[in-house]
């Protein structure tokens, strides 16, 4: 099927590349089904896209790569609602806010995005007991520098 992006233009996508998020995701009730692309020449980031509304797509990445000991238990609902996936079968993703100083950009650990790479299911879940906020640095300070 053929989608509009906002950062791809038009392209053609598999239904069964098709993620389902059956409550939407926090502020975009509305929104059930995106697709993971990746940004060309960049291995890093990608876009999680709408389906059904180009200009809404966001720039996630995976958030160990950036944070090692980011680590967050899952509460039964959300598992059972992606389907009671194993740790393999599970993809964790950060949602990004990218500054035009790259190095100001940051990611959002307090609202991980679940996806179960099996069923494609996904969810976004907000942390509550937890230390992670919705800004974190993904690029660490120089040394000497204060941020």
């Amino acid at each position: 099927m053929k989608i509009n992006t906002k950062y791809h233009g038009e392209i053609d996508v598999k239904s069964e590349d098709v993620l389902t998020f059956e409550h939407g995701i926090p502020g975009f009730g509305e929104e059930k089904q995106f697709v993971l692309l990746p940004l060309p020449e960049n291995e890093w980031f990608h876009i999680l896209q709408s389906v059904t509304t180009p200009q809404l797509g966001f720039v996630v990445t995976d958030p160990f790569m950036f944070f090692k000991e980011y680590d967050f238990e899952l509460d039964q609902s959300s598992v059972e609602t992606l389907g009671n996936p194993s740790e393999q079968e599970v993809q964790v993703l950060s949602i990004l806010t990218v500054r035009e100083a790259l190095n100001e950009s940051t990611a959002n650990l307090q609202a991980p995005i679940i996806i179960n790479l099996v069923s494609r299911k996904g969810k976004q879940v907000i942390l509550t007991n937890s230390d992670y906020q919705t800004k974190h640095l993904i690029f660490a300070q120089p040394a000497g520098k204060k941020g």
